[in-house]
């Protein structure tokens, strides 16, 4: 058994745990991880769910589980969180930047729980590739239901949008 972990230490193993839909992002960036506590001899880990029904939560449990073992750490309580809610507003903008080098249009911005970007009324999304705004939405939904699906007129790339939550 290592020693008890900080936090911080934890959070640090748990970075190591990449979103399998966008493998470019770690659960810690993404907001995923609430929490990560040592207690008891335990390690306690809370995560909320990016998204209603998201099926990638049962593989991130699974990888929080097994980052942890790996380090030595065998009693691990892996506990979803419903409340408040998951936003785009935790992504910071190191982790949007992430998302669009990626080939992502990250969200855009929420004010006071308002979406300050509506594709459907904006009739754009810039494209990660060129960032023309002569884009056009090709789906409500992309490989999964937290983006759509969008094409770029001017570079003639196809490119997902992860939706405003």
């Amino acid at each position: 058994m290592p020693h008890p972990p900080s936090k911080e230490e934890l959070l640090n193993i748990l970075s190591e745990v990449h979103d399998p839909e966008i493998p470019v992002l770690d659960v810690v960036e993404m907001g995923i991880v609430r929490n990560a506590e040592f207690s008891g001899g335990a390690v306690r880990v809370d995560i909320t769910p990016t998204y209603s029904g998201c099926p990638a939560m049962r593989t991130i449990e699974e990888e929080i589980v097994g980052a942890l073992k790996e380090k030595g750490y065998e009693d691990v309580l892996v506990n979803t969180v419903h409340s408040p809610a998951w936003t785009t507003e935790w992504l910071t903008d190191a982790t949007k930047l992430k998302l669009k080098v990626y080939g992502i249009a990250p969200p855009g911005r929420i004010d006071n729980g308002v979406i300050v970007v509506l594709p459907a009324i904006s009739g754009s999304i810039a494209c990660p590739f060129c960032e023309s705004r002569d884009t056009e939405v090709r789906s409500d939904f992309g490989s999964t239901a937290c983006k759509s699906l969008h094409y770029c007129n001017s570079c003639r790339q196809p490119f997902e949008h992860f939706k405003e939550i």
